[in-house]
């Protein structure tokens, strides 16, 4: 029997991994919340507005109805932007239950989520959100896929290699299954903390990255603040309950390198039109897609001072996108706080309370 998939969220990324599936020949449904980019992506075969030289694989269905997106689905994908999972989800989870009720049979579904970020208010991960719209549906997952991954790379089957994360690890090896190829390769994990909070994390050290290539600082700069970064998206994990292991692997430094250093990276795109001396609210409203590093730096920062984590770059950050320092003076505040051991455990005696 071929496999059903759903996949909701057209934009570069859902469209690059909408494709992957189609090319294994599975049923792959492709949401698109706008009916007329639905109709481009089904008539034209393309996406003009997020992917160029895009074409949409044969096996790929395009549509903006919820209700023919979900009959006999069995893998469901959300890669949608972070402050549409709940709202997303949710009509997922009531669409599901409508078809229940109306005595239709449908699989029990395999939830997967592919986006970055952490909710605005709740401060929540992306598979909290998911299992709470789907704690009355039966379901497996959810499963996170997360790692370094240009879509405008993946779409030209250059070699990625990304991470399946799911406590059930039958799920994420589930996944691996269906997504591998000789072009896009999945590790698994069971740490869906470490590996969420990787992906999410990261875009705010490549806002950094992006404002230090366009203030013209250079790469000893861009080395701190990478390295830093990720020690502090460490300490956080950790506290969280993450394996601090994780954030060695391919969802953590290398999800950070390739965003930090790459020009195709909409958050290192961001980060440097800021540099340049645009606003933060000139910035946004200059890109086609959501740059998920400016909601996640102030999420982050207060997330952060509710646990005492110290995450410095972090909250200065927070403090550029909140309009209460400039980018330059940020950088100006991380090089003169006070000097301190680099590792905790080689600190000596004075300092082994310092963060």
């Amino acid at each position: 029997m071929n496999k059903k998939i759903v996949v909701f969220g057209a934009g570069s990324w859902g469209s690059t991994l909408a494709n992957v599936l189609g090319e294994h020949g599975y049923d792959v449904r492709l949401w698109a919340h706008h009916p007329e980019q639905a109709e481009e992506l089904q008539q034209q075969r393309t996406n003009k507005r997020y992917l160029d030289d895009f074409t949409v694989d044969e096996h790929v269905t395009a549509t903006s109805d919820l209700t023919q997106a979900l009959e006999d689905v069995e893998m469901i994908l959300f890669v949608v932007p972070t402050k549409a999972i709940r709202d997303v989800s949710g009509k997922v989870a009531a669409q599901l239950q409508a078809l229940a009720e109306a005595g239709k049979t449908q699989p029990k579904p395999l939830i997967v989520h592919a986006s970055k970020g952490l909710e605005s208010g709740t401060q929540k991960r992306i598979s909290e959100i998911l299992a709470e719209a789907f704690v009355d549906t039966a379901h497996d997952g959810p499963v996170v896929l997360s790692g370094p991954s240009h879509a405008e790379e993946v779409a030209k089957h250059h070699a990625t290699a990304v991470t399946a994360a799911c406590a059930d690890l039958d799920a994420a090896r589930r996944v691996q299954e269906l997504f591998a190829t000789d072009y896009f390769r999945v590790y698994t994990s069971s740490d869906i903390i470490g590996v969420e909070l990787g992906g999410a994390l990261k875009n705010i050290i490549a806002l950094g990255a992006g404002a230090i290539d366009g203030l013209g600082l250079g790469v000893n700069t861009k080395a701190i603040l990478i390295t830093r970064g990720l020690a502090e998206i460490t300490r956080l994990g950790v506290k969280l309950g993450a394996d601090p292991v994780t954030f060695s692997g391919l969802s953590g430094v290398g999800d950070l390198f390739v965003t930090a250093n790459s020009e195709l990276s909409r958050n290192w795109q961001a980060g440097y039109a800021i540099g340049q001396g645009k606003t933060v609210a000139e910035t946004i409203e200059g890109m086609n897609q959501v740059v998920e590093g400016v909601s996640t730096a102030v999420v982050t920062a207060k997330l952060a001072k509710q646990l005492d984590v110290e995450m410095p770059i972090t909250e200065t950050m927070a403090q550029v996108i909140n309009g209460e320092i400039t980018m330059s003076e940020a950088f100006k505040l991380l090089m003169n706080r006070a000097q301190k051991p680099e590792f905790y455990g080689m600190a000596s005696e004075e300092h082994t309370d310092e963060k």
